[in-house]
C-alpha cells in the first residue's frame, strides 16, 4: 500500500523527540535506510538530553532528493522549518510546539498521547501536572496535521518497543513519498526483533489513520470487600454515611486496612461519622473529609516506604516495565535517605521524644544519618532489612510518629466540627487544606509547616473574619513555590 506524500519539497526535515531508553537512535536509522533505499540522500543527527524523564533526545533526520549537485543539509531543526515532528510522549509534543517546530501551514506532528510525568510535575507541592488537553488543543492548531494516539498502550499492545510504533505512525501518516512496504522492509533489513517491531509498525501505521484519541481514563472501580471484617466495614459505611461518601469511604477504608488494619479502618469510620453527623445536604464536607482524612491517617513513614519497596507487586510491576525476560535477572537499586528524625519517630514515643530531646545524643546519632545511600532492594540482605521494617506495623500504633499524627488529625476536625455548623463553606475549606500535608521527609515537613502556618493565622484572625476563600488562597500561594515566600509575603500582608 502506497502512502500519499503531504510535501512537495525536494527536502524533508524530520524531528524526532524521545526520552532515554526508547529507541529514538533506531527510528532515526530506519528512516534514513528507506530514504536511501529509495534513491534520496539522508542525514541523521541528535543532541542528547539529560536521562530519563527530565529531559529528552532531539534526533534530527534531512532527507534530500539527489540531483546534479549535493545539497547542505542541516545539523539541527530550525524553527518553522520542520516538516515532520515525532514525540515519544504528550509533553514532548508540547516542547516541540514550544520550540517553534511545528508551523500550521507545513508540519505533519505526530504524538503520543500519554504521559511520563516530569520530575517537576511529580515534586511540585500541589498537583503539578502539565494539561494534556491544552496540549492537544494547540496541537490542532499548530500543525498542518496533527496524528495523536496512546503509543505506549500500543507498544503494550504488539509485545514491540515504542520506536516501532512511532515508525508506522510515520509511514501511516502518509508525510514521506514512500511505500509501507519498504517502511517494513528496513526493519527487515535491520535484523532485530522483526517480527515484533512489525507488529509495533502495524499497530502504529493503523492508529495513524484515526482520529485523534486520548487514553482511556483510569478506572477507579469502587472496591468489593473479600472478607468478614471488610464486609462489616462496608455495611457500616453503606448504613451511616451519607450517599455521597459512599465512593470515597469504601476507597478510604481499603486504603486503612492495606496500611494498618481493620481496627484503623473503624477508627476511620468512626471520625467520619461523627462529622456526618453535624453535616447536611449536600453533604460535601463528608465526602470531602472521607479523601482527605484517608490520605491522611496512612501518612508515610519508614515502615509504609519499606513495605511498598519491598512487595512482590511491584517487582512483577517493574519487571513488566523493562520487559524482562522469564529468565532475566532485574536488579532494582533505590536511593534511600532516612534521617534521625524519621528513626526516631518510628521507635516508641517515649524513646523517641527522649533522643530527640538529648541534643548531645541526637547530634551524635545524627552523622550517620547525614548521607543518602544506594540500596539493592533485589539483594537477600537489603530485601531481609525491608522486609523487617514494614514488619514493624503492629508496633506502629506506639510510635512517637503516631501519636503526633493522631494528635494533628484530632486538632484539624476539631476545627472542623467548630465550623460546620456556623459556616458550612469554611469548615470545607479546612478540611481541602489537608492537601498541603503529604509526602516524606523535607517535602512533609514544608507541607506542614504551612499548613500549620495557614491555621495560626486563620484562627488569628476575628470569628467574623475567618473566611473560606481566604484560607483557599492561603492554601494556593502555599503551593505556588516550594521556598514557601509567596505564602510568607500574604501572611506578613494579612
Amino acid at each position: 500500500m502506497a502512502a500519499t506524500n503531504e510535501t512537495a519539497r525536494d527536502r524533508i526535515g524530520i524531528a524526532i523527540l524521545a526520552l532515554g531508553g526508547q529507541g529514538g537512535g533506531v527510528l532515526a536509522d530506519w528512516i534514513q535506510e528507506v530514504a536511501r533505499h529509495h534513491g534520496w540522500l539522508a542525514q541523521g543527527t541528535s543532541v542528547p538530553g539529560v536521562a530519563q524523564r527530565t529531559g529528552s533526545t532531539v534526533y534530527y533526520v534531512e532527507l534530500a532528493r539527489a540531483g546534479d549537485r549535493l545539497p547542505i543539509l542541516a545539523q539541527m531543526p530550525t524553527p518553522g522549518d520542520v516538516d515532520i515532528v515525532i514525540a515519544s510522549e504528550l509533553m514532548e509534543t508540547g516542547r516541540a510546539m514550544l520550540r517553534n517546530f511545528s508551523t500550521a501551514d507545513r508540519t505533519t506532528l505526530i504524538g503520543s498521547t500519554h504521559r511520563i510525568y516530569a520530575i517537576a510535575e511529580k515534586s511540585g507541592m500541589g498537583d503539578g501536572r502539565g494539561s494534556g488537553e491544552r496540549i492537544v488543543e494547540a496541537a490542532a492548531r499548530r500543525a498542518k496535521r496533527f496524528i495523536g494516539f496512546d503509543m505506549e498502550a500500543a507498544t503494550e499492545r504488539s509485545g514491540s518497543v515504542i520506536s516501532a510504533v512511532m515508525f508506522g505512525a510515520l509511514g501511516g501518516s502518509g508525510a514521506l513519498p514512500f511505500p509501507r512496504e519498504a517502511f517494513e522492509q528496513a526493519i527487515r533489513d535491520s535484523g532485530i526483533a522483526v517480527a515484533s517491531n512489525l507488529r509495533g509498525f502495524d499497530e502504529g501505521f493503523r492508529a495513524a489513520q484515526a482520529p485523534v484519541a486520548m487514553p482511556d481514563a483510569i478506572d477507579h472501580a469502587v472496591p468489593q470487600p473479600t472478607t468478614d471484617a471488610g464486609r462489616a466495614l462496608h455495611a457500616r459505611i453503606l448504613g451511616e454515611l451519607p450517599a455521597p461518601a459512599h465512593a470515597a469511604a469504601l476507597h478510604g477504608v481499603q486504603r486503612l486496612m492495606d496500611y494498618q488494619d481493620a481496627g484503623y479502618a473503624t477508627l476511620y469510620l468512626d471520625r467520619l461519622r461523627d462529622i456526618a453527623a453535624l453535616d447536611a445536604a449536600p453533604w460535601e464536607t463528608t465526602a470531602e473529609l472521607a479523601r482527605h482524612l484517608a490520605l491522611w491517617m496512612s501518612y508515610e513513614d519508614i515502615i509504609r516506604v519499606a513495605d511498598l519497596k519491598s512487595r512482590a507487586t511491584r517487582f512483577d510491576r517493574v519487571r513488566a516495565e523493562v520487559k524482562a525476560g522469564e529468565g532475566q535477572i532485574v536488579g532494582i537499586t533505590e536511593f534511600m535517605h532516612p534521617r534521625l528524625r524519621e528513626l526516631c519517630e518510628t521507635l516508641p514515643a517515649g524513646i523517641g521524644r527522649f533522643i530527640l530531646g538529648a541534643p548531645r545524643l541526637s547530634s551524635w546519632l545524627d552523622r550517620f544519618f547525614r548521607e543518602g545511600r544506594h540500596v539493592e532492594t533485589t539483594s537477600l540482605r537489603w530485601f531481609l532489612m525491608l522486609r523487617l521494617l514494614a514488619g514493624l506495623r503492629p508496633m506502629r500504633r506506639r510510635s512517637l510518629r503516631y501519636a503526633e499524627e493522631q494528635e494533628r488529625i484530632e486538632a484539624w476536625l476539631g476545627d472542623v466540627r467548630a465550623s460546620i455548623a456556623r459556616d458550612p463553606a469554611l469548615a470545607l475549606g479546612i478540611v481541602r487544606s489537608q492537601r498541603l500535608i503529604k509526602g516524606y521527609g523535607d517535602t512533609f515537613e514544608r507541607g506542614l509547616r504551612n499548613f500549620q502556618a495557614i491555621r495560626a493565622a486563620l484562627f488569628a484572625r476575628p470569628p467574623g473574619d475567618r473566611r473560606a476563600q481566604w484560607l483557599d488562597d492561603a492554601c494556593t500561594q502555599a503551593l505556588a513555590d516550594d521556598s514557601g515566600r509567596a505564602l510568607e509575603d500574604m501572611l506578613a500582608a494579612a
